[in-house]
């Protein structure tokens, strides 16, 4: 009688073989898909680093709590007379100073404008300071420091000298000299000072993530395959060395709104009849004691909105961070 066959485990190299030999016949060999943490059915494709970094950000109080008041100040900042109907130009020397009454909950400033109206108002030149401040930074620093990076030589050489003369300019003792001289109110004279002296931090947070990336195996590749160096920079090293000058303009818009404050409270920043919490701030600073309510609003709200620039930036710094996974 012939002894029954056994059947034999199937091994890992038993299953590669089958898979092996199933793609040389012309088979296809089924995409394996992870599995979910719980255990259950594949998830799909792995997240990269953009759509897990928005996982993170999702779940992150932090991120949601400042990005609220970040969408509150872009809303009221191009629509203001949504919560405040008032001109803000619009004074009455008879209540100067002031404090709070009814339709009024702000009080008055020192020429017997409404506080409330005027710090509502005030968002929009802080707003469109701070994000068109921190534009301009990223893309002049992306692209001057990404070049340096990326052909090294005797351009990188050059960048880096000019870097550290303008590190050595004082911001604000910058702006008292640059400022002073320029006539007007508006607020492209205070971003174009912004942008001269706040380039060459992106630019050397960009040098170094394009170099690091420039590094690795499938930038090589790319250039023993023959890509030119455009398509390298833009297909490869570009989308995974963005992250970095993404965190710190994050950051540093928080930082340009404050120093237009700074500015606008030394007088050489915006001037009237423009709208601004810094000249609120020094408008009201004579008469904290007598009446604090017209100092008390403007830079509270200052406060505040640098505040949320700054939780934005940690946040988002925190979620493109793999080290801090």
């Amino acid at each position: 009688m012939p002894e029954p066959q056994r059947t034999r485990p199937r091994t890992a190299a038993a299953g590669a073989g089958a898979a092996t030999a199933l793609a040389a016949d012309g088979g296809t060999v089924p995409e394996r898909r992870p599995a979910s943490p719980e255990g259950g059915a594949p998830t799909g494709r792995p997240r990269g680093l953009w759509s897990d970094a928005w996982h993170d950000l999702r779940r992150d109080p932090v991120f949601l709590v400042s990005a609220l008041v970040i969408v509150f100040l872009v809303v009221i900042s191009v629509w203001p007379s949504l919560i405040a109907s008032r001109n803000p130009l619009s004074c009455d020397l008879a209540l100067a100073q002031e404090g709070p009454r009814p339709g009024h909950p702000f009080g008055f400033n020192g020429q017997g404008c409404d506080v409330y109206t005027r710090t509502v108002h005030g968002a929009r030149t802080s707003v469109v300071v701070g994000v068109l401040a921190s534009l301009g930074v990223a893309v002049a620093g992306s692209v001057l420091g990404g070049l340096a990076g990326f052909f090294g030589g005797a351009w990188d050489a050059v960048l880096s000298r000019i870097t550290d003369v303008f590190f050595a300019i004082p911001v604000v003792l910058g702006g008292l000299v640059l400022l002073s001289v320029v006539t007007g109110s508006t607020v492209w004279p205070v971003i174009g000072f912004m942008v001269l002296l706040g380039w060459p931090q992106i630019a050397r947070i960009a040098r170094g993530s394009v170099i690091t990336v420039g590094r690795n195996d499938f930038v090589q590749a790319a250039r023993a395959l023959g890509a030119s160096p455009a398509r390298i920079m833009v297909r490869h090293i570009l989308p995974n060395a963005v992250a970095p000058v993404i965190v710190v303009a994050t950051i540093a818009l928080g930082t340009f709104i404050a120093l237009e404050a700074t500015l606008s409270y030394l007088g050489v920043g915006l001037r009237p009849p423009t709208v601004s919490w810094g000249i609120d701030i020094s408008d009201a600073s004579p008469y904290i004691r007598n009446a604090p309510h017209m100092l008390l609003w403007p830079a509270g709200a200052l406060a505040v909105t640098v505040l949320a620039f700054i939780m934005l930036g940690d946040a988002v710094r925190d979620a493109l961070d793999p080290k801090l996974r």
